[in-house]
């Protein structure tokens, strides 16, 4: 297959170039509408009972959805702001789409105790199409900004998915604006020639394109979150660069050996484009155990992924072979060095961790460990506005109520539906479970009770509450809903799921470095030692995020638990980045064992010729990932900075050092396979051929 993408990009350069051309205007034409479409539903899991009653209540409830207004900053008794607030909320009970607009000044609880804040709640008619809902959720926001107050702020409900939406798309523009031109510097000392630079660039941008294109794609058929966009378009930058990084440094030691740009281009997509190959292959496979989840989050956020690498792959298999075939020539080929000078360093590091190999275990899987210690008190919640940067306006609300009302205003209720059939002890029962809880009926003789928690959206006494609402129904016709339901179903979600998702990785990964190297004990070895960087690296972020250490230096605040969207996707995303840098080495060791027979020896060569790749490349993406957490969105900077460790600690303190410790404890054993197994991959296995030449003519 990669000879015959060689041959389509080196014989039809011009055709791969205008058609990736189209692929880039569509990807930032029809693609950016995706800013429009984003959900911030991140909890739902069909099937659930949060979500049955939740989809039940749509149906049934009169009522919609709500925002809300807070207008602070000047006592509320003052003349000049009472008729303003009543004449707007007479004008926002005009809105079309509007169901109701209680009057602040009347309703209990709506003005702050301190009578320097007013709350004015908005409650959308039930049934709206997307149209008519978003033309009256504009209207009434538009309409309650025009009180004149030092601070009013209007968020919640479908605006604040409108406003999260805003906010993704400023923060990727950011990050490119900074990534960008920092990634291109580096590039350029890694290259010493801006043609060569700018060639990953061009990449990268594809797979932009290609993020905005598949999320496109994904919003027509099911919700996007907004945590999606900063993530598929980090990954596509990030990965783009990495790949055209190890095709580009392959091409022009190519061109040391032949004139003939062709010829280089072919060697280089036999050669180099296996591993990027396979890496993208490790990367979507990895994202495979997102799939096994219900949640549709966790779903379209994988299956977008692995489109976004997909991209990746095929740009650097095809579209960067047809430039080289076109620009090549002005490439300088890579500088000739004396025998045992290229990659001097990182052949001394093998040789030191192959000698000191004992010792090299016995300080770093325990370092490792100690990392990954806070891991086994990890908590995950919805989270709040607090995740938010202050810049936010939805963040503006939450603290200007915070400041003025008492704990626990306007936080969701927990929602329970008693349908018919319900005995009235347990429905007394569950009305007592909360002082401030508010009954009303609906078409059908069922009851909605609205038990208002103490705390968070997503704290021990609002998820307590679901807890115990479901113990004392027993087998009567009660469900609960509400963001802590939704909470409780997730998490539960993920415990029953998880080992499932974990075995599926597992055997896919191993099945795809089987194929790789006809091994069964590498395999086992990069799983290991990949999960100790994984582990150590998601450790770190919850004594950052859970705990709040050292979270101001990055412009975040300990929270006391992770978002739910971090931790999955932190390992899903970590273990096939980590796969990418374990195939740059494995494919260099595998040449230079099959070259010359000496298995210590390749361990050293292998390093010693893709130490600097995978070192730069590990720079490159964490410079993308960095520029990301500019942005102070909490679950992003989790990410980022999750992703970022793992990333370092993988391409550093793993791939330098444990790989050839562990490489030279295995010794020949290290490519071992059962019979039967090693018959299948010969017959079966990805044959290494057609790189041979490579490797004769570079030495």
């Amino acid at each position: 297959m990669l000879s015959v993408l060689a041959r389509t990009a080196t014989r039809r350069p011009l055709t791969v170039i205008l058609l990736w051309l189209l692929f880039l205007l569509l990807g930032f034409g029809l693609g950016t509408g995706v800013f429009g479409r984003l959900s911030d539903n991140v909890p739902d899991v069909p099937g659930t009972e949060s979500e049955h009653a939740a989809q039940y209540l749509d149906r049934t409830d009169p009522t919609g959805e709500s925002i809300t207004g807070v207008v602070a900053g000047v006592a509320v008794t003052d003349a000049g702001l009472r008729t303003q607030v009543e004449r707007a909320v007479a004008d926002v009970r005009r809105v079309p789409g509007v169901a109701a607009v209680p009057d602040p000044y009347t309703t209990r609880g709506l003005t702050a105790r301190d009578g320097r804040a007013l709350i004015v709640p908005v409650t959308l008619e039930g049934g709206l199409g997307d149209d008519a809902e978003e033309k009256a959720v504009d209207a009434a926001a538009a309409r309650i900004k025009r009180i004149e107050a030092p601070d009013v702020h209007v968020s919640g409900g479908p605006l604040l998915g409108k406003q999260l939406g805003e906010r993704a798309q400023e923060d990727v523009r950011n990050a490119e604006l900074i990534s960008l031109p920092v990634v291109l510097a580096l590039l350029l000392v890694v290259f010493g020639g801006l043609r060569a630079a700018g060639l990953p660039l061009v990449i990268a941008v594809s797979g932009i394109a290609g993020a905005f294109l598949a999320l496109s794609g994904f919003s027509q058929v099911t919700d996007i979150s907004v945590y999606a966009i900063q993530v598929t378009t980090m990954l596509g930058l990030g990965l783009a660069v990495d790949y055209a990084l190890l095709m580009l440094v392959r091409f022009r030691e190519e061109r040391r050996h032949t004139e003939d740009v062709v010829e280089a281009v072919h060697r280089t997509v036999a050669a180099a484009g296996r591993t990027v190959l396979f890496s993208g292959l490790t990367v979507a496979v990895s994202l495979t155990g997102l799939l096994v989840f219900p949640s549709v989050f966790l779903r379209s956020m994988g299956l977008a992924v692995a489109a976004v690498v997909v991209v990746d792959m095929l740009a650097a298999v095809t579209l960067l072979p047809a430039l080289l075939t076109r620009f090549g020539a002005r490439i300088a080929p890579a500088k000739a060095r004396p025998e045992g000078e290229e990659g001097r360093f990182f052949a001394r590091l093998a040789r030191f961790a192959a000698r000191r190999r004992i010792a090299v275990l016995a300080a770093v899987v325990p370092a490792l460990l100690v990392l990954a210690l806070p891991v086994t008190g990890m908590r995950i919640e919805i989270g709040d506005a607090t995740q938010l940067p202050s810049s936010t306006e939805a963040r503006q609300l939450y603290d200007t109520v915070g400041a003025h009302f008492a704990p626990g205003t306007g936080v969701s209720p927990v929602t329970v539906v008693l349908k018919p059939g319900t005995d009235a002890v347990t429905a007394d029962r569950i009305r007592a479970l909360s002082q401030a809880a508010e009954v009303r009926a609906l078409p059908g003789g069922v009851r909605v009770v609205q038990l208002q928690p103490s705390g968070r959206v997503d704290g021990a006494a609002a998820t307590g509450l679901v807890h115990r609402v479901r113990e004392l129904r027993g087998s009567q016709p009660v469900q609960v809903t509400g963001q802590a339901a939704r909470l409780v179903d997730f998490r539960a979600m993920l415990a029953d799921r998880a080992p499932w998702a974990a075995l599926t990785v597992l055997v896919g990964i191993f099945a795809l470095l089987f194929a790789f190297t006809g091994s069964v004990l590498i395999p086992l070895r990069t799983i290991l030692t990949t999960l100790l960087s994984l582990g150590a690296a998601l450790g770190v972020v919850v004594w950052v995020f859970q705990d709040g250490h050292l979270a101001g230096a990055l412009g975040a605040e300990g929270l006391g638990a992770l978002s739910l969207t971090a931790p999955p996707l932190i390992v899903a995303i970590a273990f096939g980045l980590a796969m990418d840098y374990e195939l740059f080495i494995l494919a260099r060791m595998r040449e230079a064992r099959r070259l010359t027979g000496d298995d210590q020896e390749a361990v050293v060569t292998g390093l010693r010729r893709s130490g600097r790749v995978v070192t730069c490349a590990a720079l490159l993406l964490a410079v993308v990932f960095g520029a990301f957490m500019t942005g102070g969105f909490s679950p992003i900077l989790q990410i980022g900075l999750g992703l970022t460790l793992a990333v370092l600690i993988d391409a550093t303190v793993v791939r330098m050092l444990l790989v050839p410790a562990t490489m030279a404890l295995l010794g020949r054993r290290a490519w071992w396979a059962p019979r039967p197994l090693r018959r299948a991959h010969e017959r079966f296995g990805v044959s290494e051929e057609a790189a041979e030449p490579v490797e004769l003519a570079s030495r």
